[in-house]
């Protein structure tokens, strides 16, 4: 080696650029690894379909109106339910007599008079709000001087923890919309659910509705399995508040059913069985309005008989 540790040409040995002791060795360059790329795959959850419930009171039953109705179906497109096709007509009306109305079970639930006293139901639903806005709005007009009709109106979304063996499970035989002759009787029942409830993340609340084992033995069934009876008996349909949690003094499920009479023996077993929080759990997290018992009608002038 050079004794002054400069490179010179016979210094076979000493080939370290800048020599030992003058200077560092400069750093290596790093490139950084570049971000995996990522898919831009998120589901819509947004609305697909539109509905709402008018309640009508006593004070309107004297309105002679069919005509009216009638005529606004008909420009608004809405195909009656008690008709319906093949299934839910993608444009609807329908038209629901009360046959009777009781209070929800327990005192923590949800006490609604105004729904108790309630005589009819008219129905609308579209897969965007313009039609369910203009039907509302202009039945209000057609009722008057009378008070406006309470209005309960939600959304249908994309299912949000159906898996495909659980739409196999609870769907994929489900009960089509049936004309009213076949399956004359429906049943309204609007629910919510506690602060508790919407405080949980959404995997926690997806466990309540599966069986839950200890020990590779069911302690409960779930929302599932203890509605099963169902599926084979009742057309269901769900509208939820456009907003979760609904606001206080609204609801956040509006739940209907249709069936023959042979499924009305099977409607309160399966509420019997969702209400035991030992079969399913799920229950004690929800407050009940009343029940609302209708029977399917064609036209207006059916609603009060």
């Amino acid at each position: 080696m050079h004794i002054t540790d400069g490179i010179q040409p016979d210094d076979a040995l000493d080939t370290c650029y800048g020599g030992a002791y003058l200077a560092p060795m400069p750093a290596p360059i790093r490139v950084p690894n570049p971000a995996p790329r990522t898919a831009d795959d998120v589901r819509s959850m947004e609305p697909i379909r539109h509905g709402a419930y008018l309640c009508l009171s006593a004070a309107h039953r004297g309105r002679r109106i069919a005509a009216e109705v009638s005529a606004l179906a008909e420009r608004l497109e809405l195909l009656n339910e008690a008709e319906p096709g093949d299934d839910h007509p993608p444009l609807a009306i329908g038209l629901l007599r009360r046959v009777d109305a009781t209070p929800p079970p327990r005192a923590i639930d949800t006490a609604d008079d105004a729904l108790l006293a309630t005589l009819a139901i008219v129905h609308v639903a579209a897969p965007s709000p313009g039609p369910v806005q203009a039907l509302c709005a202009e039945l209000t007009r057609l009722v008057a001087p009378a008070a406006p009709p309470r209005i309960l109106g939600g959304v249908v979304r994309p299912m949000t923890y159906t898996g495909a063996a659980m739409f196999n499970f609870a769907y994929a035989h489900r009960v089509l919309q049936q004309p009213a002759r076949v399956a004359p009787h429906a049943f309204f029942v609007p629910l919510t659910k506690t602060a508790a409830w919407w405080q949980k993340d959404w995997m926690e609340r997806h466990t309540y509705f599966l069986p839950r084992y200890a020990d590779g033995r069911m302690v409960s069934q779930g929302h599932a399995l203890a509605s099963a009876a169902g599926v084979a008996s009742l057309m269901r349909r769900t509208y939820k508040h456009p907003t979760e949690p609904a606001p206080p003094g609204t609801y956040d499920f509006l739940t209907y059913f249709e069936c023959a009479d042979a499924g009305v023996p099977v409607f309160h077993e399966v509420c019997a069985a969702l209400r035991d929080e030992a079969r399913n759990p799920e229950w004690a997290f929800v407050r009940e309005g009343p029940t609302w018992h209708g029977r399917r009608v064609a036209s207006w002038d059916e609603l009060f008989e």
